[in-house]
């Protein structure tokens, strides 16, 4: 086991971009691992676990802990005549094990020969090529359970394998290490998976099937002839996914744009596959370059290091080719690729209360004011980390602050709890379930209150068209989205336990009147605070005043504060700013703020 601190990381990702991590350590084995976990630099930083760095972009110094796996060897167990488990170890090339296999006459993985990464990544990414990919062969996983320090082994079916999909990179990343991976093969010298074109005319030039070492030859010819050699020029490969919206929405909105598209069989029922290469190329993109990132003009799927290129070229690059697509196509196309970013973005999309401001009929001074600023639509807030958008709290304005501050994409919902003006737009997130259903997190209530009151979404055979959810009951404690760590905070709303949100040094906090000592202790250390505030000096049963709230921030002692979901009670903008205490703001819609 091996501890580094301020680690470069640039070489050992694909892009070759500057990276770093605070903390950076390998170990050799189960032990190892476990060892590392019980150490300081395991338990009181966040941890990203790497393999090659194939499917990661660095946009600044990670300040946790990155992982490496050297756990190696590979061995076979022969089940029968017409199966051979190959078990490798996490830290394994993928080119190795494809190697092993095909010199020892095991067929099955030849398809993808030349991808580069490691073995523990295959099971994560459920990499693919040509016609095959990782999960079908996959017999077992073995990981580290990192909260019991325990062993596990996952079976196939318990991997939720998809396209560049599998359960390591939602609900159990963060919480699983891959250590080992079994896949299920078969003797045998033959190339059988022929059936993506460029193999089937390979074959038919042959005049015969051909054998695993001739196809995975022409499958690194064929790779090698569309993606940049990475000891050459750095890329992750193909940085975005082939789309794979439903059935229902590519005919309903795509077809009515553009007729033209080529579809391909998906894996999944009731979805279309788009090719990904074909909407960057026909949306003109190709060679497209910030910087030293370009759209590579062999295969316009990879964003290339042409050379010098930050993180944030790359970025740039791909957030202009989303939104090209999006503008021509109505297609939202979505990276393989993971940011690794630990700045966080928060946009105020509301700050009024339930009844917003104005009020209507409302003519006090307040709600007749002609400050952009005091036009408050009701209280959420978009978060932006991790190359992810979580909405927290979905309000009956939804539909206008979407449109207003141009939100095409959602990776999650948090909703603090179940009143109408923080669940009120639920039904207006239709346009991001058009490829998947979108997780909305919250505690047991809400969720049931939701099954009430918008039940078409949760019926067996739903009307097309409709949200398509996965709404998931948290307990009161820390869990993860996609990696990254939430930390619900319950607070009081008058009688009703709510839940406030902390995501890394950022905290949102609405409809408290009291909080206890053990969850404000939640809230300590914190760079930024968004914290409810109703009104100046009237009281209320169950929300904070002005004064409740400065006694609050005191307290908890954050470096910024931001005031929240006001009611025209608490006066305008520019009256109230001039009596906070600095470091304490009345927030705005449309207000942004950065947590680096």
């Amino acid at each position: 086991m091996r501890i580094e601190y301020n680690k470069d990381l640039t070489e050992l990702t694909t892009f070759k971009v500057a990276a770093k991590a605070a903390i950076y350590a390998e170990y050799e084995d189960e032990k190892e691992l476990l060892k590392l976990s019980r150490t300081p630099e395991f338990i009181d930083n966040e941890h990203l676990h790497i393999g090659s760095g194939s499917n990661l972009l660095f946009l600044n110094t990670f300040k946790g802990l990155v992982l490496h796996s050297r756990i190696k060897g590979i061995r076979k167990y022969v089940k029968d005549k017409d199966t051979v488990f190959v078990i490798a170890g996490a830290g394994e090339k993928w080119t190795d094990l494809v190697d092993w296999c095909i010199s020892h006459g095991i067929a099955g993985l030849e398809n993808m020969a030349g991808i580069p990464g490691e073995v523990g990544a295959s099971a994560v990414q459920n990499v693919g090529a040509y016609g095959a990919e990782a999960g079908d062969f996959i017999h077992s996983v073995v990981c580290f359970d990192v909260e019991t320090r325990t062993t596990v082994t996952l079976m196939q079916k318990d991997c939720q394998f998809g396209y560049r999909d599998s359960v390591f990179k939602h609900k159990a990343k963060g919480k699983l290490i891959v250590t080992q991976v079994s896949y299920r093969l078969k003797y045998d010298t033959r190339a059988n998976n022929l059936e993506y074109a460029p193999l089937k005319d390979f074959a038919e030039k042959l005049g015969r099937r051909p054998t695993i070492w001739e196809l995975a030859e022409e499958v690194v010819r064929l790779r090698d002839s569309k993606l940049p050699n990475p000891s050459e020029i750095g890329s992750a490969g193909s940085f975005f996914k082939n789309p794979e919206p439903n059935k229902y929405f590519f005919e309903q909105e795509i077809l009515a744009r553009v007729n033209d598209i080529p579809t391909y069989p998906s894996s999944e029922e009731g979805k279309v596959k788009l090719s990904g290469a074909w909407l960057i190329d026909h949306a003109g993109l190709k060679g497209y370059r910030i910087g030293g990132a370009e759209v590579w003009q062999k295969q316009p799927l990879v964003i290339a290091n042409i050379g010098g290129a930050t993180g944030k070229d790359v970025a740039e690059v791909a957030a202009h080719v989303i939104e090209t697509v999006k503008l021509k196509y109505g297609i939202e196309l979505h990276p393989e690729v993971n940011y690794i970013d630990s700045t966080i973005k928060v946009t105020f999309l509301g700050t009024g209360t339930s009844k917003g401001i104005p009020e209507i009929g409302c003519t006090c001074h307040t709600c007749t004011s002609r400050d952009p600023k005091d036009k408050r639509l009701r209280a959420s807030v978009l978060v932006e980390t991790h190359g992810m958008r979580i909405l927290i709290d979905a309000s009956p304005d939804l539909r206008q602050q979407a449109l207003r501050f141009g939100l095409s994409q959602l990776d999650a919902i948090l909703l603090t709890h179940q009143h109408y003006d923080h669940v009120g737009g639920i039904d207006d997130v239709r346009p991001f379930c058009a490829e998947k259903d979108l997780p909305i997190y919250t505690n047991h209530q809400t969720a049931k209150d939701l099954r009430t009151r918008v039940d078409y979404c949760f019926r067996p055979h739903p009307y097309p068209g409709i949200p398509k959810l996965d709404l998931q009951e948290m307990e009161n404690g820390p869990f993860l989205i996609n990696g990254l760590k939430v930390t619900p905070v319950e607070v009081m709303h008058g009688k009703l336990p709510i839940y406030g949100y902390r995501v890394g040094d950022f905290a949102y906090v609405t409809d408290a009147k009291t909080i206890s000592e053990s969850e404000k202790e939640k809230l300590m250390g914190l760079e930024v605070l968004v914290l409810n505030c109703l009104r100046i000096n009237t009281p209320h049963f169950a929300h904070l005043i002005l004064p409740g709230a400065l006694e609050l921030i005191e307290e908890l002692k954050p470096k910024r504060c931001y005031l929240t979901h006001a009611c025209h009670m608490l006066g305008r903008h520019e009256e109230v700013s001039k009596i906070l205490p600095p470091g304490v703001e009345y927030a705005y819609d449309g207000e942004t703020i950065t947590i680096a």
